[in-house]
């Protein structure tokens, strides 16, 4: 029973994620411990409960540390650009998304950095085929469809304003899609502000309500330097 409570709940990591180091050490103790009572029986079985369990739990320790360090590694060598994103708590794209997956994280890691960086994706038909694909899984598709209206509920509703020194990039040229069904409006790209400017393409997205319509971002320069207006429903 106490294996089995082990290996269903896991350890985390402070930020959420995944600690398999932790995991694997518990989980190593547990089967340890089960293993020391078996082979010690009645006589000597807590005792050998003990040993078996420190010795599971140094096993499962080292195992899960190199499963922890193995991603990481994997990660890097493989999505540098993600990696750092990762690091620093950045918005991600579906490439991200993707290569987080191809480097083996779990998808509870997956949707555990989704929520910190307070990523809103707007996913068409395409974008779900594609992401599945790749090897995301549904419970992370899943979620990245409702991020409108969890992750990006507050500022997808109202605008936000940023002051900051430095000046957004030049927008690139954009390629309005077709619209993947009636009602949707077109909501146009724009640079925003998280530690830098990242850029957000534009998108096909249904209104919340009847009537809203899109009010489009907007920067402008003055003495305090930056300013910023995210694109809001209205």
């Amino acid at each position: 029973m106490a294996g089995a409570a082990v290996i269903l709940t896991g350890c985390q990591n402070p930020d959420g994620t995944q600690n398999n180091t932790g995991s694997g050490a518990l989980i190593g103790g547990a089967l340890g411990a089960l293993t020391g009572v078996a082979i010690g029986g009645h006589s000597h079985g807590g005792q050998d409960a003990l040993i078996g369990a420190a010795a599971g739990a140094l096993a499962g320790g080292l195992i899960g540390n190199s499963m922890d360090r193995e991603q990481e590694a994997r990660l890097k060598s493989q999505a540098p650009q993600t990696y750092v994103k990762v690091d620093q708590g950045q918005p991600l794209s579906l490439a991200d998304v993707k290569a987080l997956a191809k480097a083996g994280i779990s998808e509870d890691v997956i949707v555990s950095q989704i929520k910190s960086s307070r990523t809103v994706f707007h996913l068409s038909a395409a974008d779900i085929i594609e992401l599945r694909d790749a090897g995301v899984t549904d419970k992370v598709v899943n979620y990245m469809i409702n991020t409108p209206s969890t992750v990006g509920e507050s500022s997808a509703t109202a605008s936000t304003t940023v002051v900051v020194q430095q000046a957004p990039p030049p927008p690139p040229v954009e390629t309005v899609v077709l619209a993947p069904g009636p009602g949707y409006i077109w909501v146009s790209g724009e640079y925003v502000w998280n530690g830098g400017w990242y850029w957000v393409g534009g998108h096909w997205e249904l209104p919340p309500r009847p009537h809203a319509i899109w009010i489009e971002g907007r920067a402008w320069h003055d003495h305090y330097g930056w300013h910023h207006e995210r694109g809001y429903w209205r």
